[in-house]
């Protein structure tokens, strides 16, 4: 079958089309702006891309096309498939149908740390031989690759995301997916331009609740309000409750990155590595419980995530010039900033810490999480925000007055070069450097690296 994937370099686009390579069929898409890195390894894969959504792309002729949810109506090619009345389906729909069936799913859900716990879960199946396939946000150190497919594989690890599935089709991606096995990480508000509040996204969390079989297994928080209200709502399906207070459990300083293990009272192993925070000990719970769902013991699991490498784009180090460590890290919800630069805080406690910031997202935009913005910075020496109140970088809402409650460590940027400048001139030996985007950032890492190797030392 030849699949044409409307929408192709995005992280979930790209996979699914990688998987569908490795499904046997041909494959090949469009998108505006394709670039590396998923256009390097779609084309590695014998997949052709082609850039734009001219309708002249019907010529192709492809049995059907698959379409990714930055496609809107108004689209050309869109408009030229529904005018023609040719067949189409969204991405997670495919996936489910077409991959998913059939499969052991594991699928991790929640507001943060989807990703990660993905990539966990995925190292310690695959650890303990049972040889995944799995589709994650991100690309895993363990891995190299974001996604995985062989045609004999039983177990699939997936991120399932809560944003919508298509133009088409208003439901959460995630509902697709039908899990045997759901973790559900953590819930807060996000998505404002799909979501009208917290309530709207509790729905769809109840509907993928719905999709659980009775003798699978929902792994979540003890102390999560919303999705206590979404368990609340009905569930048939045995759960599992994770952290303080939960049946899995933690003990030990959560940014040192050794901790003890419990179930119940029962002492489980230790886990000793490099991950600091709060926040990853929950992950690695939550990734334990489900393998455990999957006959994975638990010992078998702690010792697995004792070598766990983590994500690229979760804290990592970009660089180090003349004593100035530079640092890419995906947080762009006041949360998960505020968790990045606590953490990034205790690791280091000697130097300063210039927090960089692309409030990028649609949620970010928008301004629904502005409001929160300084207080998840309040830990940070330095805070340079790049976007202005008008102009190609504007934002629904003005970051100068956003940030004013800092004072003078905060300064706002609309160009990157400038920003460049002014972050090189502040940074002096033993400062870090944390930039916070879920996009590209115009590469501003490599910018600032390359700057302050011209001048020898940061000024």
């Amino acid at each position: 079958m030849h699949l044409h994937i409307i929408g192709i370099c995005g992280t979930f686009m790209g996979g699914l089309a990688l998987i569908a390579r490795a499904a046997g069929h041909t494959v090949t898409g469009c998108d505006a702006g394709v670039y590396p890195p998923m256009s390097t390894q779609l084309e590695e894969q014998g997949i052709r891309l082609i850039e734009g959504f001219d309708a002249d792309q019907m010529s192709l002729r492809p049995d059907l096309f698959v379409v990714g949810n930055v496609v809107r109506r108004g689209n050309p090619l869109m408009e030229a498939i529904l005018d023609a009345g040719l067949p189409y389906t969204s991405g997670p729909q495919w996936l489910g149908e077409a991959v998913l069936r059939g499969r052991h799913v594991l699928a991790v859900a929640g507001t943060h740390g989807k990703t990660t716990t993905t990539a966990m879960l995925t190292h310690v199946l695959q650890h303990n031989g049972l040889a995944p396939d799995f589709l994650i946000g991100g690309v895993a150190s363990d891995f190299g690759v974001s996604a995985r497919y062989s045609q004999t594989g039983r177990h699939f690890v997936i991120e399932a995301d809560e944003y919508d599935t298509a133009f088409f089709d208003k439901r959460s991606k995630f509902v697709h997916y039908r899990p045997r096995t759901a973790i559900l990480n953590n819930l807060e508000y996000d998505h404002a331009d799909i979501f009208p509040d917290l309530a709207a996204i509790e729905t769809q969390f109840h509907h993928l609740l719905r999709t659980v079989p009775a003798q699978g297994r929902i792994i979540l928080p003890a102390n999560d309000e919303a999705l206590k209200r979404v368990v609340e709502r009905g569930c048939w399906t045995p759960t599992e409750t994770f952290g303080p207070g939960g049946e899995w459990r933690a003990e030990g300083e959560p940014d040192s990155g050794r901790f003890d293990v419990l179930h119940g009272e029962r002492h489980l192993g230790t886990i000793d590595w490099e991950h600091g925070g709060a926040h990853n000990q929950r992950n690695a719970l939550a990734s334990i419980a489900a393998a455990n769902h999957v006959g994975i013991a638990p010992a078998q699991a702690i010792q697995a995530l004792n070598c766990f490498r983590g994500v690229k784009r979760r804290m990592e180090v970009r660089g180090t010039v003349a004593g100035v460590t530079v640092y890419d890290d995906f947080a762009h919800h006041p949360t998960a900033i505020a968790t990045t630069v606590a953490g990034l805080r205790h690791r280091h406690k000697e130097g300063r810490i210039l927090a960089v910031v692309e409030p990028r997202s649609n949620t970010m935009k928008l301004g629904a999480m502005a409001a929160r913005l300084p207080g998840s910075l309040a830990q940070a020496d330095r805070v340079f925000c790049f976007g202005a109140t008008s102009g190609p970088h504007a934002l629904g809402w003005d970051p100068a007055a956003v940030l004013a409650p800092l004072g003078d460590r905060a300064s706002c940027w609309n160009d990157i070069d400038d920003m460049v400048e002014a972050i090189c001139a502040a940074a002096r030996p033993g400062d870090h450097v944390l930039v916070m985007s879920n996009g590209g950032f115009g590469g501003i890492h490599d910018r600032l690296l390359r700057r302050m190797a011209r001048s020898g030392s940061p000024a």
